[in-house]
Protein backbone atom coordinates (compact mmCIF):
# COMPACT_ATOMS: atom_id res chain seq x y z
CA UNK A 1 0.00 0.00 0.00
CA UNK A 2 1.41 3.53 -0.87
CA UNK A 3 2.23 5.46 2.09
CA UNK A 4 -0.09 8.19 0.67
CA UNK A 5 -3.29 5.68 0.58
CA UNK A 6 -1.84 4.24 4.18
CA UNK A 7 -2.08 7.76 5.31
CA UNK A 8 -5.38 8.46 4.52
CA UNK A 9 -6.76 5.10 5.86
CA UNK A 10 -5.19 5.81 9.18
CA UNK A 11 -7.55 8.44 10.06
CA UNK A 12 -10.18 5.41 10.56
CA UNK A 13 -10.01 3.56 14.23
CA UNK A 14 -10.61 0.33 12.38
CA UNK A 15 -7.53 0.73 10.52
CA UNK A 16 -5.21 1.64 12.47
CA UNK A 17 -6.19 -1.10 14.80
CA UNK A 18 -5.73 -3.20 11.89
CA UNK A 19 -2.49 -1.76 11.02
CA UNK A 20 -1.18 -1.24 14.66
CA UNK A 21 -0.14 1.77 12.94
CA UNK A 22 -1.00 5.69 13.72
CA UNK A 23 -0.47 9.67 11.75
CA UNK A 24 1.78 11.82 13.77
CA UNK A 25 1.01 15.10 12.36
CA UNK A 26 3.26 18.57 12.47
CA UNK A 27 6.83 19.76 13.27
CA UNK A 28 6.68 19.34 16.56
CA UNK A 29 5.08 16.05 16.56
CA UNK A 30 7.11 14.73 14.47
CA UNK A 31 10.26 16.22 16.14
CA UNK A 32 8.89 14.16 19.15
CA UNK A 33 8.75 11.27 17.96
CA UNK A 34 11.73 11.02 16.00
CA UNK A 35 13.11 11.25 19.60
CA UNK A 36 11.52 8.33 21.17
CA UNK A 37 11.88 5.00 20.53
CA UNK A 38 8.51 4.74 18.32
CA UNK A 39 8.97 3.10 14.94
CA UNK A 40 8.39 5.44 12.43
CA UNK A 41 7.48 3.30 8.97
CA UNK A 42 7.57 6.25 6.19
CA UNK A 43 6.90 9.88 5.82
CA UNK A 44 4.87 12.67 4.07
CA UNK A 45 6.18 15.66 2.71
CA UNK A 46 4.53 19.17 1.14
CA UNK A 47 5.85 21.80 -0.55
CA UNK A 48 4.22 24.17 2.68
CA UNK A 49 7.48 22.65 4.75
CA UNK A 50 9.35 24.54 2.34
CA UNK A 51 11.21 27.65 3.76
CA UNK A 52 10.98 26.77 7.26
CA UNK A 53 14.51 26.11 9.03
CA UNK A 54 12.68 23.81 11.34
CA UNK A 55 11.03 22.29 9.01
CA UNK A 56 14.48 21.69 7.25
CA UNK A 57 15.82 20.42 10.69
CA UNK A 58 12.79 17.46 10.43
CA UNK A 59 13.74 16.34 6.92
CA UNK A 60 17.51 15.89 8.04
CA UNK A 61 15.97 13.83 11.46
CA UNK A 62 14.31 11.65 8.88
CA UNK A 63 16.79 11.73 6.61
CA UNK A 64 18.98 10.48 9.66
CA UNK A 65 16.73 8.11 10.86
CA UNK A 66 16.42 6.01 7.68
CA UNK A 67 12.73 7.02 7.31
CA UNK A 68 11.46 6.82 3.65
CA UNK A 69 10.06 10.35 2.36
CA UNK A 70 7.27 11.29 -0.08
CA UNK A 71 7.18 14.49 -1.35
CA UNK A 72 3.51 14.86 -1.95
CA UNK A 73 1.72 17.90 -3.59
CA UNK A 74 -0.20 20.21 -1.58
CA UNK A 75 -3.40 19.06 -2.02
CA UNK A 76 -2.64 15.32 -2.13
CA UNK A 77 -1.24 16.08 1.77
CA UNK A 78 -4.15 17.56 2.90
CA UNK A 79 -5.99 14.44 2.00
CA UNK A 80 -4.17 12.90 4.68
CA UNK A 81 -4.39 15.05 7.33
CA UNK A 82 -7.23 16.35 9.97
CA UNK A 83 -5.62 19.76 10.57
CA UNK A 84 -6.88 23.03 9.63
CA UNK A 85 -3.62 24.41 8.92
CA UNK A 86 -1.13 21.76 7.92
CA UNK A 87 2.31 21.97 8.21
CA UNK A 88 3.28 19.91 5.44
CA UNK A 89 5.04 16.84 7.29
CA UNK A 90 3.53 13.59 8.90
CA UNK A 91 4.94 10.29 9.96
CA UNK A 92 3.41 7.07 9.71
CA UNK A 93 4.26 4.74 12.61
CA UNK A 94 4.29 1.71 14.76
CA UNK A 95 2.21 1.84 17.57
CA UNK A 96 4.63 0.69 20.86
CA UNK A 97 4.07 -2.03 22.33
CA UNK A 98 2.40 -1.74 26.05
CA UNK A 99 1.31 -4.57 28.26
CA UNK A 100 -0.50 -3.90 31.17
CA UNK A 101 0.58 -7.24 32.62
CA UNK A 102 4.14 -5.77 32.75
CA UNK A 103 4.00 -2.73 33.29
CA UNK A 104 5.88 -1.49 36.03
CA UNK A 105 4.49 1.03 38.31
CA UNK A 106 6.54 2.88 41.37
CA UNK A 107 6.15 1.61 45.09
CA UNK A 108 4.06 5.16 45.64
CA UNK A 109 2.19 4.46 42.34
CA UNK A 110 -0.02 7.05 40.43
CA UNK A 111 -2.32 6.02 38.21
CA UNK A 112 -5.07 7.96 35.74
CA UNK A 113 -8.24 6.28 34.29
CA UNK A 114 -10.14 7.92 31.49
CA UNK A 115 -13.76 7.18 31.62
CA UNK A 116 -14.96 7.89 28.36
CA UNK A 117 -13.87 11.26 28.12
CA UNK A 118 -13.99 11.65 24.28
CA UNK A 119 -12.74 15.03 22.95
CA UNK A 120 -9.45 13.72 20.97
CA UNK A 121 -8.20 17.46 22.46
CA UNK A 122 -8.51 17.04 25.92
CA UNK A 123 -7.46 13.46 26.03
CA UNK A 124 -3.58 14.40 24.46
CA UNK A 125 -3.81 17.29 27.23
CA UNK A 126 -4.38 15.28 29.90
CA UNK A 127 -1.95 12.43 28.54
CA UNK A 128 0.83 15.64 28.82
CA UNK A 129 -0.24 16.18 31.91
CA UNK A 130 -0.23 13.34 33.27
CA UNK A 131 3.36 12.11 32.00
CA UNK A 132 4.15 15.91 33.66
CA UNK A 133 3.15 15.00 36.83
CA UNK A 134 5.01 11.91 37.16
CA UNK A 135 1.79 9.75 36.82
CA UNK A 136 3.10 6.02 36.09
CA UNK A 137 0.32 5.04 33.75
CA UNK A 138 -2.93 6.20 31.82
CA UNK A 139 -5.70 3.70 31.12
CA UNK A 140 -8.22 4.81 28.84
CA UNK A 141 -11.49 2.86 29.53
CA UNK A 142 -14.09 1.76 26.88
CA UNK A 143 -16.26 4.85 25.25
CA UNK A 144 -12.93 7.10 25.36
CA UNK A 145 -11.60 8.34 22.14
CA UNK A 146 -8.60 6.05 20.39
CA UNK A 147 -5.72 7.39 22.26
CA UNK A 148 -3.90 6.64 18.72
CA UNK A 149 -5.86 9.89 16.37
CA UNK A 150 -3.92 11.35 15.61
CA UNK A 151 -5.26 14.88 17.24
CA UNK A 152 -4.92 13.00 20.60
CA UNK A 153 -0.76 12.69 19.56
CA UNK A 154 -0.76 16.15 18.19
CA UNK A 155 -2.36 17.64 21.67
CA UNK A 156 -0.47 14.93 23.78
CA UNK A 157 2.65 17.22 22.38
CA UNK A 158 5.06 14.16 21.96
CA UNK A 159 4.03 12.99 25.42
CA UNK A 160 2.23 9.99 24.48
CA UNK A 161 5.26 8.17 22.84
CA UNK A 162 6.96 8.13 26.36
CA UNK A 163 3.86 7.84 28.65
CA UNK A 164 2.65 4.50 29.25
CA UNK A 165 -0.92 4.89 28.18
CA UNK A 166 -3.13 2.10 26.78
CA UNK A 167 -6.49 1.08 26.18
CA UNK A 168 -8.26 -1.00 28.80
CA UNK A 169 -10.95 -3.10 30.36
CA UNK A 170 -12.82 -2.49 33.08
CA UNK A 171 -12.17 -6.64 34.39
CA UNK A 172 -8.11 -5.87 33.70
CA UNK A 173 -8.05 -2.93 35.58
CA UNK A 174 -9.79 -4.26 38.77
CA UNK A 175 -7.38 -7.06 38.40
CA UNK A 176 -4.46 -4.68 37.58
CA UNK A 177 -5.44 -2.96 40.97
CA UNK A 178 -6.00 -6.00 42.90
CA UNK A 179 -2.56 -7.66 42.17
CA UNK A 180 -0.62 -4.23 43.21
CA UNK A 181 -3.02 -3.13 46.09
CA UNK A 182 -3.79 0.48 44.22
CA UNK A 183 -7.06 2.07 44.94
CA UNK A 184 -9.47 3.45 43.11
CA UNK A 185 -10.63 7.58 43.86
CA UNK A 186 -12.76 9.04 41.63
CA UNK A 187 -12.90 13.24 40.36
CA UNK A 188 -16.60 13.83 41.82
CA UNK A 189 -18.44 17.33 42.87
CA UNK A 190 -19.98 14.74 45.34
CA UNK A 191 -16.85 13.50 46.70
CA UNK A 192 -14.78 14.78 50.11
CA UNK A 193 -13.56 18.11 49.34
CA UNK A 194 -9.71 17.87 48.29
CA UNK A 195 -7.94 19.72 51.60
CA UNK A 196 -9.46 17.02 54.10
CA UNK A 197 -8.51 14.02 52.50
CA UNK A 198 -5.63 11.70 53.91
CA UNK A 199 -4.01 10.66 50.49
CA UNK A 200 -3.11 6.67 50.20
CA UNK A 201 0.64 5.86 49.31
CA UNK A 202 -0.68 4.42 45.85
CA UNK A 203 -3.44 5.50 44.34
CA UNK A 204 -5.50 5.37 40.06
CA UNK A 205 -7.80 8.48 39.60
CA UNK A 206 -10.64 8.24 37.11
CA UNK A 207 -11.88 11.33 35.75
CA UNK A 208 -15.49 11.12 33.65
CA UNK A 209 -16.78 12.22 30.31
CA UNK A 210 -16.54 15.75 29.51
CA UNK A 211 -20.50 16.33 29.52
CA UNK A 212 -21.82 13.94 31.57
CA UNK A 213 -19.35 12.88 33.98
CA UNK A 214 -18.35 9.73 35.78
CA UNK A 215 -20.73 6.51 34.43
CA UNK A 216 -22.26 4.97 37.51
CA UNK A 217 -20.12 2.01 36.10
CA UNK A 218 -17.20 3.69 36.65
CA UNK A 219 -18.46 5.35 40.41
CA UNK A 220 -19.57 2.07 41.95
CA UNK A 221 -16.17 0.70 41.09
CA UNK A 222 -14.46 4.14 42.81
CA UNK A 223 -13.63 3.57 46.57
CA UNK A 224 -13.55 7.44 47.09
CA UNK A 225 -14.72 10.26 45.58
CA UNK A 226 -12.61 14.01 45.95
CA UNK A 227 -13.68 17.29 44.85
CA UNK A 228 -11.95 20.30 44.31
CA UNK A 229 -13.77 23.53 45.94
CA UNK A 230 -14.67 25.89 43.52
CA UNK A 231 -17.05 28.68 43.95
CA UNK A 232 -20.73 27.88 43.63
CA UNK A 233 -21.15 30.40 40.25
CA UNK A 234 -19.27 28.03 38.30
CA UNK A 235 -21.22 23.97 37.92
CA UNK A 236 -17.74 22.47 36.89
CA UNK A 237 -14.35 22.23 35.22
CA UNK A 238 -13.16 21.24 32.14
CA UNK A 239 -11.84 17.91 32.68
CA UNK A 240 -8.41 18.19 32.17
CA UNK A 241 -7.68 20.92 33.92
CA UNK A 242 -9.78 19.24 36.76
CA UNK A 243 -7.34 16.04 36.11
CA UNK A 244 -4.28 18.36 36.17
CA UNK A 245 -5.15 20.03 39.78
CA UNK A 246 -6.13 16.66 41.36
CA UNK A 247 -3.11 15.22 40.32
CA UNK A 248 -1.10 17.86 41.65
CA UNK A 249 -2.12 17.76 44.99
CA UNK A 250 -2.66 14.16 44.82
CA UNK A 251 0.68 13.30 43.82
CA UNK A 252 3.23 11.12 46.15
Amino acid sequence: MKLLTLARDLQRRRARERHNQFVAEGIRTVEELLRSAVVPRGALVSPALAGSLRGEAVCELLHARGVLIDHVTDGDYATATSTESPQGVLVVAEVPPRDLNTLVLQPRARVLVLDGVQDPGNVGTLLRTAAALGVDATFAMPGTVDLWNAKVVRSAMGAIFQHPALACTWDALDEFRAARHVPLWAADAAGTILDKITVPASLALIVGNEGAGLSDFARSRAEQGVAIPIVSAVESLNVAVAAGILLYHLRP
